[in-house]
């Protein structure tokens, strides 16, 4: 072994457990543009009512690839392309497309021997298929918005009975699995061009700037779940996550690409910025295996575009109210009394919160759905302790099960072949938190039934209502596992992990997220938070950016974190507030709470080794500066679950780049260190240290925003500095908008269900102000089931605030008014008041 690794040195890719299997990505790297085989056989063309079918070959090794073309609802085009005949079926996903995408027809406008033009059904929309080079050209007018291959890089390793390298074979013997499949290599790569492009953002998860950096002379944006140790920022490595949609920006389009593979997955981004040329960026998607199989969102507005994914791929699941307050977490909250402990803290502190969390050191030897005899003998007893005060848990269930003959979870799994399997058939098994391990395959959805089935009250001894449910570790971490997760030629029935790899963690979710569901009978909203996900993942719940260090650098990247995954449809996102590595400063802790508490998940959480930081460790100046920054979260929480309401039900991100609101001011397009909740708050944390001052860019030409603790009303389109002190917010509120709010601060969000409302009502020269008020239970699915919700449109103008009258338990009680002159009188116009049922929500009181 050592004279073959010698011999063959130079072959093996260097600094293996970062780049293993790298070969993939090098041969499709070494392809130059400008010489694609492929050419249309043009007599192959079949259109029928939904799609358009065509064969390509490949003129150096005459392999045939099948192309398939898509006219989807909605101003969106889909491409397919895979062997004609491949030597077995190459993987395609499943369960990450809501439904299968509703088509409308093509119709063909031309055909010659050089290609053919095809109707896309919008006003001067067409497809231009170029026969040789196989090219797709998507027009409108005589604009090109988007060239499939028009650089020549489509590469389709088709499947075949290989013989192995003797390079190949060293390193497969360092990395068993981690190469090569029986059938050789089948990876995959398309180009696609963008004219008139300089901005283009998504693909998370990445620490980096909100805008795609260029890969010209470094390493490709990695897609592939990775349990990463202190990642490191403003680099492509991969992260926990990978959803592998990307957005492109300008003044006259947004657009959307969507590449639904599941396997690891590289993107090469290029740009032409700089040069006297037209603005172009080019980007190339390379996949190990599977098909080519991209949705084309054509835009043409940002709302369109997060539609249209949403289309495909769902919305946000919307939370329980009590899911969008504060959350206490750390590894490890040692007992039953220390929880209690805690939990009397914020009252004796006045510092409201909703969720306990418990790592995994609550369990009885990191055995999942158990509990610590010595440590938690009675937690029902812990956990009816917090619902006499309102509030609720969270415990830890990772997807790696300890092997021990004498647990319980483990001999259901095994005796049902439920494991993921080795090469040869045998249970896969790592090494994780419980030492052995194997490893459930949630690809099977009798697994998951069964995972779901193990959430229910007499299954999960110790659980009640109150107790919802995290997901670590789902990559999946294996410690001594290549990049410290599974090997590749693991099988998930039929399926090779490196095929369906990016999938694994969203099948946990969405199982666990069943398995809460089920357990309330369908009734009650499940909170289920992961830290591994894909496209698809935000129909189950909640994110998180993983294990981040307490350092400023580490608080400035959570906002182009959390603005990169909205843009991809998983608008519940948040990062470890105080750095889950290492002890923040008492600086840095307060300027975290600061940035948390205008994040959608606000969640304090920290590392076994570091010292205690619940919020009241500081001194009581600190104690205060944090308090008012979770107090402030608290009052806004009717506007963040609208947010959310919203999210739900059109897919429109609910922490936002200012460039979506603004989608013609190119000074909006790079900004990632302030951002937008909705279209009325604009948010510039402070994020440096020692920072006295911040400038922070308010938008809109004639616009005017107001700062929400002073009152003071700036106008639009400029840069202002704000001076700042350690207790500074900076936060605005848009010219014409109405924003609820609740002053009643109490002990936790549920304290708070019926308490009256003030509505912060924000002038503005341009327009009428309006907004909106959503009221449900805050925890059932009744508001999409039996409808039972109350959303009333607020609107001020003519010196009058009017709504549809409504009847609710809680009342307005107070209406700030930004912007107006004192008036010589006010008059309240009230309707009588009637007891009566709207829109099925039980109410009683009125304004």
């Amino acid at each position: 072994l050592r004279t073959a690794i010698e011999e063959e040195w130079d072959n093996i890719p260097h600094n293996m457990f970062i780049r293993v299997c790298v070969c993939a990505l090098r041969r499709q790297r070494a392809l130059k543009p400008g010489q694609s085989p492929y050419r249309a056989l043009l007599e192959t063309l079949e259109l029928t009512n939904t799609k358009l079918t065509l064969q390509l070959i490949n003129d150096n090794n005459k392999v045939r690839l099948l192309l398939e073309l898509y006219r989807l609802q909605g101003n969106m085009t889909r491409v397919k392309i895979n062997e004609l005949k491949p030597l077995k079926p190459r993987f395609e996903v499943p369960d990450v497309l809501i439904n299968n995408p509703p088509t409308e027809p093509l119709s063909l406008l031309s055909q010659d021997e050089n290609g053919v033009v095809l109707s896309l059904g919008a006003d001067s929309q067409w497809l231009i298929v170029s026969a040789k080079p196989f090219r797709l050209d998507i027009m409108e007018g005589r604009e090109v918005l988007l060239s499939l291959n028009s650089r020549g890089l489509l590469a389709f390793e088709h499947l075949r009975i290989r013989t192995v390298t003797s390079a190949e074979w060293v390193l497969n013997v360092v990395c068993p699995g981690w190469l090569f499949s029986p059938t050789g290599p089948s990876s995959i790569s398309l180009d696609f061009s963008l004219p008139g492009v300089e901005h283009v953002y998504g693909i998370p998860e990445h620490a980096d700037s909100l805008k795609l950096k260029t890969t010209d002379g470094g390493d490709p944006y990695r897609l592939f779940n990775l349990d990463v140790f202190q990642y490191e920022l403003f680099n492509p490595m991969a992260l926990y996550g990978a959803i592998p949609v990307m957005l492109s920006h300008s003044a006259q389009r947004t657009m959307g690409i969507f590449w639904l593979n599941a396997a690891e997955t590289w993107v090469d981004i290029s740009s032409n910025t700089g040069s006297s040329e037209t603005p172009q960026t080019d980007v190339r998607w390379i996949s190990e295996s599977g098909i080519i199989d991209v949705f084309i969102m054509l835009g043409p507005t940002p709302t369109d575009v997060f539609s249209q994914y949403a289309s495909l791929t769902g919305t946000q699941a919307f939370p329980p109210l009590s899911a969008l307050a504060y959350h206490q977490c750390r590894w490890n909250y040692n007992d039953q009394e220390d929880v209690a402990a805690v939990d009397q803290g914020f009252d004796e502190h006045d510092i409201p919160y909703d969720f306990i969390w418990l790592d995994i050191e609550h369990t009885d030897g990191k055995r999942y759905f158990t509990w610590d005899p010595h440590k938690f003998p009675q937690p029902k007893d812990m956990l009816q302790g917090l619902m006499d005060k309102r509030r609720k848990m969270v415990t830890i269930v990772d997807p790696h099960i300890k092997v021990d003959s004498s647990y319980k979870i483990h001999n259901e799994i095994r005796s049902k072949g439920f494991y993921v399997k080795n090469k040869d058939g045998g249970d896969y098994e790592g090494w994780c938190w419980p030492g052995n391990s194997g490893y459930p395959d949630f690809t099977n959805p009798e697994m998951r039934a069964w995972w779901a089935s193990m959430f229910a009250y007499d299954q999960y001894e110790g659980s009640m209502e109150n107790m919802y449910t995290w997901n670590d570790m789902n990559e999946p971490s294996v410690f001594n596992g290549p990049e410290v997760t599974m090997h590749k030629d693991a099988l998930h029935g039929n399926w090779e992990n490196r095929d369906l790899h990016n999938l694994y963690g969203l099948y946990v979710q969405m199982a666990t997220a069943e398995g809460l569901i089920e357990r309330s009978g369908g009734v009650e909203r499940p909170f289920v938070l992961t830290r591994a996900f894909f496209a698809g993942s935000q129909r189950y719940g909640a994110v998180w950016t993983g294990d981040n260090t307490a350092e400023w650098e580490h608080l400035k990247i959570s906002i182009p974190m959390c603005l990169s995954l909205g843009l991809v449809g998983v608008s519940f996102c948040g990062a470890d507030v105080g750095g889950f590595f290492k002890s923040p400063s008492t600086e840095l802790l307060v300027r975290w709470y600061q940035t948390g508490a205008y994040q959608p998940f606000f969640r304090a959480h920290a590392h076994l080794d570091t010292p205690r930081r619940e919020p009241w460790l500081f001194g009581p100046e600190n104690t205060a500066l944090i308090r008012e920054a979770v107090r402030q979260r608290y009052a806004l929480l009717p506007y963040w679950y609208q947010l959310f309401y919203h999210a739900h039900h059109s897919g429109q991100p609910v922490m936002r780049p200012l460039w979506v609101e603004y989608p013609q001011d190119t000074a909006t397009f790079s900004m990632d260190d302030q951002f937008l909740l909705g279209e009325d708050l604009l948010v510039h944390p402070v994020t440096e240290e020692g920072g006295r001052g911040v400038t922070a860019y308010l938008p809109g030409k004639g616009e005017v925003w107001f700062d929400v603790h002073t009152f003071q009303k700036h106008n639009g389109a400029q840069n202002l500095y704000i001076p700042v002190t350690i207790s500074s917010i900076p936060v605005f509120q848009r010219g014409g908008s109405i924003i609820p709010r609740k002053a009643r601060v109490r002990r936790s969000s549920s304290c708070m269900e019926h308490d009256p409302y003030t509505l912060f009502v924000a002038l503005s020269p341009k327009r009428f102000a309006q907004g909106e008020l959503y009221i449900d239970d805050g925890h059932t699915f009744n508001f999409d089931k039996q409808k039972q919700f109350i959303h009333r449109r607020l609107s001020f103008a003519n010196k009058a605030l009017s709504s549809r009258s409504f009847i609710t338990p809680s009342w307005i009680e107070k209406i700030v008014i930004l912007g107006a002159s004192k008036p010589s009188k006010a008059t309240l116009k009230t309707p009588v008041i009637v007891c009566s049922n709207v829109s099925g929500f039980h109410t009683q009181v009125g304004i």
